[in-house]
């Protein structure tokens, strides 16, 4: 386990109910080489504010990245509603980024 990976697993440990903690924990794991462990804890960002686009962009990225057959279509509908909160709060660069990630998924 890397020091980053280390540290915000203690921080996450101590308050599990901070998403900014959990957050900073998957971008540590996704920066690591462990998107499927990343995907998690995005997962319960995503869940803990619904206007929250980064851990959907994150998590839909993640889901692309762990080689597991069914994560690549379970990445779709989180990557339709990160798109959809990147044009409500007009987003523009992620608005495009995501549009070409749903492209490529074709």
């Amino acid at each position: 386990m890397n020091d980053r990976v280390a540290r915000f697993t203690a921080l996450v440990t101590s308050q599990p109910e901070n998403p900014l903690f959990r957050f900073s924990l998957a971008q540590a794991l996704d920066d690591a080489g462990q998107p499927a462990a990343a995907a998690q804890h995005y997962q319960i960002c995503a869940d803990a504010r619904a206007d929250w686009m980064m851990p959907r962009v994150l998590l839909g990225k993640a889901l692309l990245r762990t080689g597991k057959p069914g994560d690549r279509a379970a990445a779709r509908p989180v990557l339709e509603e990160a798109l959809a909160l990147a044009i409500a709060q007009d987003h523009q660069d992620p608005a495009i980024e995501l549009s070409g990630l749903l492209a490529s998924l074709d």
